[in-house]
């Protein structure tokens, strides 16, 4: 079994086989020009054994957030993001970060983690250096679980089936979407591809930019459900949870 809090955006509290994860901590009410709109700043119920950070963009890899975290949290990131986190957390961090590559493996207490493909800009931001390619990590112990992180659609979703769990990024935190992106019917085509048993849909409906609440409101609010009626035309074979940030599921494997 695998039990998760979803936490908004893309922050997700995975535990399985005894071992806890965190993926791309967002842990406060304000990144930049972004606020949040729903829910509350997390409150973890327990020090997290490791942080899986998906790529360099602000929202997925915060550092202040990161600083509130014990300051001996193991990090997984994406191969070449080793230089900008020791820049931002101090050279201590090189002891406790570990980079993978696709196809790369680490164990966690009882879990492996992999690195797999994400469609997704690999920099940092417009003015920025540091690059690294972004991922997604399949976590497996007692199921196989697959955290997403930000991606488009491709093919080699298909190597991932058969899931037990997908946590699917479907929107995004204003009223447009980029390419490296998934919109609901591009989720729901990723989790038929990926053979996922349970899908939860992530990144979207938390964060939205400061003056424009009237803005496209369809693009903060809509994406869960009609991800929700996507999934069930193209993967009917995928039981789709809807969770509020802050709200938990349990998901046992057949």
């Amino acid at each position: 079994m695998v039990e998760l809090t979803w936490y908004g955006h893309s922050t997700v509290w995975i535990e399985d086989a005894g071992t806890r994860l965190l993926t791309d901590p967002l842990l406060r009410n304000r990144l930049a020009h972004l606020r949040r709109r729903r829910g509350t700043a997390p409150r973890l119920p327990a020090a997290p054994d490791a942080v899986l950070v998906s790529h360099l963009h602000a929202d997925h890899l915060d550092f202040a957030s990161l600083r509130r975290l014990p300051p001996d949290t193991a990090l997984v990131v994406p191969a070449g993001a080793g230089p900008l986190v020791r820049q931002a957390l101090g050279a201590s961090a090189a002891g406790r970060c570990t980079e993978l590559a696709i196809g790369e493996r680490i164990t966690i207490g009882g879990l492996d983690v992999t690195a797999v493909p994400a469609a997704h800009h690999a920099g940092r931001g417009p003015w920025s250096r540091h690059r690294a390619p972004a991922l997604g990590y399949l976590v497996e112990g007692r199921a196989r679980t697959w955290f997403a992180g930000d991606t488009g659609l491709f093919d080699e979703m298909v190597a991932l089936a058969p899931l037990d769990l997908a946590l699917i990024p479907v929107g995004g935190w204003g009223p447009t979407l980029g390419p490296g992106h998934l919109d609901p019917a591009g989720a729901a085509e990723a989790v038929r591809r990926a053979g996922a048993a349970w899908a939860v849909p992530i990144h979207y409906g938390t964060f939205w930019p400061v003056g424009l609440d009237a803005v496209r409101p369809d693009r903060f609010h809509g994406p869960g459900d009609e991800f929700a009626r996507q999934a069930a035309a193209v993967s009917p074979a995928t039981e789709v949870r809807v969770l509020r940030p802050g709200e938990s599921l349990a998901v046992c494997r057949p």
